[in-house]
């Protein structure tokens, strides 16, 4: 599972995110997204760590509100409720698959939801009533451009650069200011405006702020957070060149300690039951090949989603471990353990080479 940029210390929790002042309005709905995402990656951490991974919970592990909506929206809970309740639906529900991007995004959603109705309010009032535009508000406000896009009828940011050229939530230059100042002000009925159909059409841009951070930071970061939190040394794919293997060099997700000296390599994965095979295959090669390069190298697969058993199976027969992304911060644990000289960790040794016919002996 690849990322885009290193992000090595997650934001420590915090106050959930408060209603946008004047003060705090150049947030764009995604820096928001971004920062909850990675408080409810710790939340949840710290749940798994201390319930041996959502398996034995009880009344104190669930006086958090973002742990409880974590908790609750991975066993299809949408209700608020408080520490009794939330333990008791969570006894109810224990044979019930714990769906971690559904738990991750619950928050996420609430605080962008919550933040473009007071993007819009504040529109509402900076432009009396929606009926001025002006180039100097536009573009000291690029954080609005979602908001300005829909309330256009324009339904994707592509259509909108057409318009008026290349912009983004965190830019927008002054001629575009002015070209996007000219289309709202043509575009725009103040008195048809209905805020909640501009907030229902918003929803399309949060599913896709939202469906990136998943897709980007969720389970990397989940096992980069485990790792540091258990002080175990490693690389990200964009901090090294390659990990060294028999057929070719390539990159893995994580690599411990560093890559010049390969320990261990981690491989994140998210399957369904229908690519399980074909994900099957690429991972497993990729880990004999660097396993027959580097002796003792310990291999590790981190899986979330519905892979089948035989494939399971299969890996296991080449993987030393393939843990679920659950048992995360267990496996940090282990991987601190080997890294120290515990060998009975390794479970394969693996010999792959390849050798000319010409050099063979006999």
């Amino acid at each position: 599972m690849k990322t885009d940029a290193r992000k090595k210390q997650l934001d420590r929790p915090g106050k959930d995110v408060q209603p946008v002042s004047e003060k705090s309005a150049q947030v764009s709905l995604y820096k928001i997204a971004d920062l909850e995402i990675r408080k409810a990656i710790e939340s949840y951490l710290k749940l798994a760590r201390a319930t041996n991974g959502l398996t034995n919970i009880s009344l104190p592990d669930l006086a958090d509100d973002r742990t409880r909506t974590i908790l609750l929206a991975g066993l299809g809970v949408r209700e608020i409720m408080g520490p009794e309740a939330t333990l008791e639906e969570w006894k109810r529900r224990q044979a019930i698959p714990f769906e971690l991007e559904t738990a991750i995004a619950a928050g996420v959603y609430r605080d962008i939801r919550k933040a473009g109705t007071d993007f819009l309010n504040t529109m509402e009032r900076e432009t009396i009533g929606f009926s001025t535009f002006t180039p100097e508000f536009i573009n000291k406000n690029p954080h609005l451009l979602p908001l300005f896009q829909h309330l256009s009828g324009i339904f994707s940011k592509s259509a909108l650069m057409v318009h008026i050229g290349s912009v983004s939530d965190n830019s927008i230059s002054k001629p575009a200011s002015a070209r996007l100042a000219t289309l709202l002000t043509n575009r725009v009925d103040p008195k048809t405006v209905n805020k909640g159909e501009v907030l229902q059409r918003l929803e399309s841009t949060l599913e896709g702020i939202v469906r990136d951070l998943i897709g980007r930071v969720l389970f990397e970061s989940i096992v980069d957070r485990a790792l540091h939190d258990q002080g175990v040394p490693f690389q990200r794919e964009e901090e090294y060149k390659s990990l060294k293997g028999v057929v070719y060099d390539f990159r893995a997700d994580f690599v411990l300690p560093s890559a010049d000296q390969p320990r261990a390599f981690i491989e994140v994965r998210k399957s369904s039951a229908r690519h399980a095979s074909l994900y099957a295959k690429d991972k497993m090669f990729s880990a004999i090949n660097w396993k027959g390069k580097n002796a003792d190298l310990l291999a590790v697969l981190v899986i979330d989603g519905p892979w089948t058993g035989d494939t399971l199976r299969v890996m296991a027969n080449v993987f030393d471990y393939v843990v679920p992304i659950a048992r995360i911060a267990e496996l940090a644990a282990t991987l601190d353990a080997y890294l120290k000289g515990d060998k009975s960790k390794l479970k394969w040794l693996i010999d792959f080479k390849i050798t000319p016919a010409n050099q063979r002996g006999g």
